[in-house]
């Protein structure tokens, strides 16, 4: 996207215009914003002042071992009305996309990848904590709200025990092209690549910590049980089984995902997704960065530690580093195909807010087996 033609006030996070906005923005959102030493320097000294006092101990303890009812909490209020539908996961993310181009996986910069955000107004909301880049979708999704389907971990982990991996019996065992998204929430990375993608090999598991998540998935009409298999997965639990064996899947998608695990759990994690893949597969993720406008917004109490926050909800966030991505993906001995951070600047006009955006996108690929 062209940057516009004057520059925007600087320095300021999530401040009102100094000047008319409409002299000033003729659009929503710019890529690859450049940050300024006092832009650095101010938001360096917003994270100190909110770090400065954490949670006692007690209380975080509380937030790890209530998790998973927090996130029930948080679907059962918001549905599938918070986030929205995210099509910019076929720019910026070609793998997901029909006719998979293996060309397009290199290092390539950000190009606007939330096309449909620069025609709407209210982009970047947060609320509560949650700040979304998701786009506002064309079709909402329709959520039937009778008879819901019961998905339970423990359902879940007995279907599991009944199949015979070994024996290649298992839900997308015939698929040729296999995707995992890992935390989909009511499905808004899921149903976009179901509606984008038709090939015919294709098969899409989704798996959430909320059980009420996953309900709003199973429930959706868009959902096809014989393209997409939604079950409940706790990350955090070694014994909790995936419906697929090691070795399966092409593709493991973390949308804003691994910022709302405990720092310390998040290896684990990642040595174990890692494992599910092909030789050649890769994670997609894409994340908080550090400094982003959603750590900037936290006030001092709701830290937990080193840039790991509660929000007023009791949902947990991090903000990373590339670096940090980078050491734990190839900790877990995948290679780097991309590692990103996008610096954007929104615009709220209507609130008359400008808003600074960081996040981080990640491609790293499992080495292919050695020949022979």
């Amino acid at each position: 996207m062209a940057a516009p033609r004057e520059a925007p006030e600087r320095g300021l996070f999530g401040r009102r215009f100094l000047t008319d906005p409409t002299r000033l923005f003729q659009h929503n959102a710019w890529d690859n914003v450049e940050w300024s030493e006092e832009q650095e320097a101010s938001a360096r000294s917003k994270v100190q002042e909110n770090s400065s006092q954490l949670l006692p101990q007690d209380k975080q303890e509380d937030y790890e071992v209530n998790a998973k009812r927090y996130w029930d909490d948080f679907y059962k209020i918001h549905e599938n009305g918070f986030f929205k539908d995210r099509h910019w996961l076929f720019t910026e993310f070609p793998e997901l996309a029909p006719n998979r181009n293996p060309s397009q996986n290199g290092h390539r910069v950000f190009e606007s990848s939330n096309k449909e955000e620069s025609s709407h107004e209210g982009l970047g909301s947060c609320e509560n904590g949650h700040c979304s880049l998701e786009t506002r979708a064309e079709n909402q999704l329709n959520l039937i709200k009778n008879t819901p389907k019961i998905c339970t971990e423990e359902l879940a982990t007995q279907k599991y025990d009944e199949l015979n991996h070994s024996d290649g019996d298992y839900p997308g065992s015939s698929a040729s092209y296999r995707i995992l998204e890992v935390g989909c929430g009511a499905g808004n990375t899921v149903f976009p690549i179901l509606q984008t993608n038709n090939d015919p090999g294709l098969f899409v598991y989704c798996c959430d910590f909320s059980t009420t998540a996953v309900d709003l998935v199973q429930n959706n009409t868009e959902f096809d049980s014989s393209r997409c298999f939604a079950f409940v997965h706790d990350l955090c639990n070694d014994q909790s089984p995936f419906p697929m064996p090691d070795e399966s899947l092409d593709i493991v998608i973390l949308i804003f995902v691994l910022s709302a695990i405990l720092p310390e759990k998040m290896q684990c994690i990642v040595n174990r997704l890692s494992r599910l893949l092909k030789p050649g597969g890769m994670i997609l993720l894409r994340d908080y960065g550090r400094y982003d406008l959603a750590q900037l917004r936290f006030k001092k109490g709701q830290c937990l530690s080193d840039n790991f926050y509660v929000r007023g909800d009791g949902t947990r966030v991090y903000f990373f580093t590339q670096d940090e991505l980078d050491d734990l993906f190839t900790t877990a001995g995948l290679e780097k195909i991309q590692n990103l951070v996008d610096r954007r600047l929104q615009v709220n006009r209507g609130k008359q807010m400008t808003m600074y955006r960081v996040w981080i996108q990640c491609k790293y690929r499992k080495p292919a087996a050695p020949q022979l």
